[in-house]
């Protein structure tokens, strides 16, 4: 009877076991997501340009890489990896750029505060000139590597998916950053989300998870400490409430009547004040959670993603760095 038992317990966390494709899981977003699935027992395939595992910026391999299967091949060519989506209960893509080009990602995974600095100072003149030097489509631009990746992918799973009960997370974010990091992020990012819906619809469900600024104190040293000044200015921001300066500023800037418009980069301030950092594992979590709700769809703010993970946020007042507060 023990036998019996054990062998049921067994089947029944086989049935519940999934099978995740993830775009970029050796990146810092697609690395915590390959480690949340993996905690889960889930089968994991993983595509990137290299297709070499995730290390750690030490060089080191970590324990759970070995349970994800390492794919070389291009988002943009579904002819190197379309074999791999047929099996797949969901697609998770974490592609995306911050700056065009993606030097800047060197800076991050080191500790070089001068050299993150200069990136952000280049990407605010470029954010308050309009600069998009790379050209609208072309590789490395935000359009190619934050929509278009997506889109083809998403195409190439639509393919192959015969039956309903599938699943595409697109790791969108928060609008934020403005003027620091030019508006084509987060314009890519609103158009990816919109294409994305118009070709899952309706066998696959979208998810598009919008994160705020991720951190890792490990992966990427210079975050934690952007976090943690981001959160400090924040607490004083929540105190002051309505009399904060970027609360003012944002009640009397003017809003576009075009909703797809973006608003100013005042309300993009405000909102970073307004919404915590978040910590990369819980942006995997959440990814994985997604897929395991299928309750959930559309658009997932850092807040959604807490209740997702069951925290408690006492209608938002938890509003810094991340303290966790499982309930679980």
């Amino acid at each position: 009877m023990r036998h019996i038992f054990f062998d049921a317990i067994c089947n029944l966390n086989l049935s519940m076991a999934k099978s995740i494709f993830v775009v970029g899981g050796n990146g810092f977003v697609g690395s915590a997501v390959c480690r949340a699935a993996v905690r889960r027992g889930w089968k994991v395939q993983s595509i990137s340009r290299t297709g070499k595992p995730f290390r750690t910026p030490n060089g080191h391999l970590p324990a759970w890489a070995s349970n994800v299967e390492w794919y070389a091949a291009s988002a943009f060519d579904p002819s190197s990896y379309q074999s791999l989506l047929a099996s797949s209960d969901a697609v998770v893509h974490t592609m995306g750029t911050l700056y065009e080009g993606g030097a800047y990602k060197k800076s991050l995974r080191g500790n070089d505060p001068l050299e993150a600095v200069a990136h952000g100072a280049k990407g605010l003149f470029d954010g308050l000139n309009g600069g998009n030097p790379l050209g609208k489509g072309a590789a490395g631009s935000y359009e190619s590597v934050n929509r278009d990746s997506a889109v083809a992918v998403c195409k190439a799973y639509r393919a192959q998916t015969k039956d309903s009960g599938r699943t595409f997370v697109y790791v969108s974010a928060e609008d934020i950053f403005r003027p620091v990091v030019p508006a084509g992020y987060i314009t890519s990012k609103r158009e990816a989300e919109r294409l994305l819906q118009e070709l899952c619809t309706p066998q696959i469900r979208s998810v598009f998870l919008r994160p705020s600024f991720i951190y890792h104190p490990h992966f990427r040293p210079i975050s934690s400490p952007l976090a943690a000044a981001i959160a400090g200015v924040g607490s004083v921001h929540k105190a002051l409430g309505n009399l904060a300066p970027f609360k003012i500023l944002a009640n009397i800037a003017p809003k576009s009547r075009d909703a797809d418009a973006l608003d100013t980069p005042v309300h993009s301030v405000e909102r970073m004040l307004s919404i915590p950092p978040i910590h990369v594992d819980h942006v995997g979590e959440a990814a994985c959670a997604s897929v395991e709700d299928r309750s959930v769809s559309g658009p997932v703010g850092v807040w959604d993603m807490r209740r997702l993970l069951s925290w408690r946020d006492d209608e938002h007042k938890g509003a810094n760095v991340d303290t966790y507060i499982s309930e679980k």
